[in-house]
């Protein structure tokens, strides 16, 4: 199978060159656009189901950006991103779908990001460890989806952010700890077998020291998490 060379040096041109070099593959494309496809046809029949009419509702799709990114890299970042805008679309398009495209970019892009980190393997949790660092993962993804979307929507005068960001977590978090595990378990070898992950397709970044990777890490868990804690005080008005 060929392999693409994607980066260039540089930190910062590494991850532009990751991100940006899914447009100049193929498969990448095909793959993105499958990503897409099966967020947005999860979460348009739900739209029927809202926890805040117009703004979010019960989201069992929220499980398809993980596996799609621990799969795709960021294919599924970019599938997340798409496949949420098409959602909105059926559900309240507006200023904030926008808000929802950099939410759901991120949501896809940090864990294929940090489980390459970690350096834990196949993406599919086994191992005390391996759970331990998949819900860590989860958790922080679906941390920094919230806060983007709760200051965002804040920003524009929609939803405040306390009304907002905890109900994207927690639907988040609890729809992709459970689900994402089992989907992995079933796609992830075949996915191997037909040679379509990430690394299959295209050259991953460099990685980088240990240390300097789970400072990485850290920091990421950190903003994430703690952002999301100190943007619940500013609401309640500490």
């Amino acid at each position: 199978m060929l392999v693409e060379p994607a980066l260039s040096a540089g930190a910062g041109r590494r991850w532009r060159g990751e991100i940006l070099a899914v447009w100049g593959n193929t498969r990448m494309v095909v793959l993105t656009a499958i990503s897409a496809a099966l967020y947005a046809a999860l979460l348009i029949p739900f739209k029927l189901l809202p926890l805040i009419p117009g703004v979010t509702e019960l989201r069992p799709g929220n499980a398809i950006p993980i596996v799609c990114s621990l799969l795709f890299g960021p294919a599924g970042a970019w599938g997340a991103a798409i496949g949420n805008l098409i959602g909105d679309f059926f559900g309240g398009f507006g200023p904030g779908a926008l808000v929802g495209f950099a939410a759901n970019f991120v949501y896809g892009l940090l864990p294929y990001k940090l489980w390459r980190a970690l350096q834990l393997g196949a993406p599919v949790p086994r191992t005390g460890r391996g759970w331990l660092a998949f819900t860590t993962i989860v958790a922080t993804a679906a941390a920094s989806c919230a806060l983007i979307v709760g200051c965002g929507l804040d920003l524009l005068g929609f939803v405040p952010f306390g009304a907002l960001a905890n109900i994207v977590f927690v639907n988040n978090f609890a729809m992709a700890v459970v689900l994402a595990p089992l989907l992995l378990r079933v796609l992830h070898p075949r996915v191997q077998e037909a040679g379509l992950c990430y690394d299959d397709v295209l050259v991953a970044a460099p990685l980088r020291s240990p240390l300097r990777r789970w400072l990485g890490v850290g920091l990421a868990v950190f903003a994430a998490l703690g952002g999301l804690m100190a943007g619940d005080l500013a609401a309640a008005g500490w």
